[in-house]
């Protein structure tokens, strides 16, 4: 297994990574399309949010560079901007995470 030394480029990618991942919606967006490029509306729709904040959502996922628009005629529809991140959102969910029930527990829970 090889390493790839991390340069200051590599750490502000997986910042921008990281901030894309915080936020539910747009953890879902790019969850979606790893399975396949969808229009606004699709993604809209199957995650229950306006057409406005998935228009929002987009413009900062392509703004960190994790998605692409791509015009189809009148209409634009969007896909990973990199074919390594399919993958590694999919190791991404293999991870599982030990959560202090004494730190997240009911109402008083700071981690969502």
């Amino acid at each position: 297994m090889s390493t790839v030394t991390a340069s200051v480029t590599h750490t502000a990618a997986l910042a921008r990574l990281g901030y894309a991942l915080s936020d539910a919606t747009r953890a879902g967006v790019l969850l979606a399309l790893r399975e396949a490029p969808a229009y606004p509306s699709d993604l809209a729709d199957a995650l229950g949010v306006s057409r406005q904040v998935m228009s929002n959502q987009l413009a900062c996922l392509r703004g960190c560079g994790l998605v692409e628009a791509v015009p189809d005629g009148r209409r634009t529809w969007y896909r990973l901007a990199d074919p390594h991140l399919a993958p590694a959102l999919n190791e991404l969910l293999q991870v599982v995470l030990y959560v202090d029930p004494s730190c997240c527990a009911g109402e008083s829970c700071s981690c969502a």
